[in-house]
């Protein structure tokens, strides 16, 4: 069976969908996890909350949790990193739980990186 997000089917370089995540999220782990962005000293994260879209709790309808999640995929996609976010969500071994996010440092290489990590590091 191919995976959602099998590095195969799709170009390391091609942006992150809305669809595609979902997907992947749902694939792996049953559940549609949030996403969110994090800055932590001068550093930009990539976290899978443990709440998600499924939960009676959960702050946000269907379509408000895809316009966040294309949000922050437009962050991703736009940093060049759509290909390391997209073969994380695919090997990492963990799983979110009650209290512990997955997170994963989005780093930015080559000259321009600073002043394109500055753009988000508001």
């Amino acid at each position: 069976m191919i995976s959602v997000l099998d590095p195969r089917s799709s170009s390391a370089a091609d942006p992150l969908g809305v669809e595609e995540v979902i997907s992947c999220l749902r694939q792996r782990w049953r559940a549609t996890y949030d996403l969110q962005l994090v800055v932590r000293r001068r550093r930009l994260y990539l976290h899978v909350m443990w709440a998600y879209l499924e939960q009676q709790s959960f702050p946000m309808d269907e379509n408000s949790y895809r316009a966040h999640l294309a949000e922050v995929l437009d962050v991703v996609n736009r940093l060049g990193l759509a290909g390391e976010v997209r073969n994380w969500l695919l090997t990492t071994r963990d799983k979110p739980r009650l209290g512990k996010a997955l997170s994963l440092q989005l780093q930015l290489e080559g000259p321009e990186s600073e002043s394109l990590l500055n753009e988000f590091l508001v």
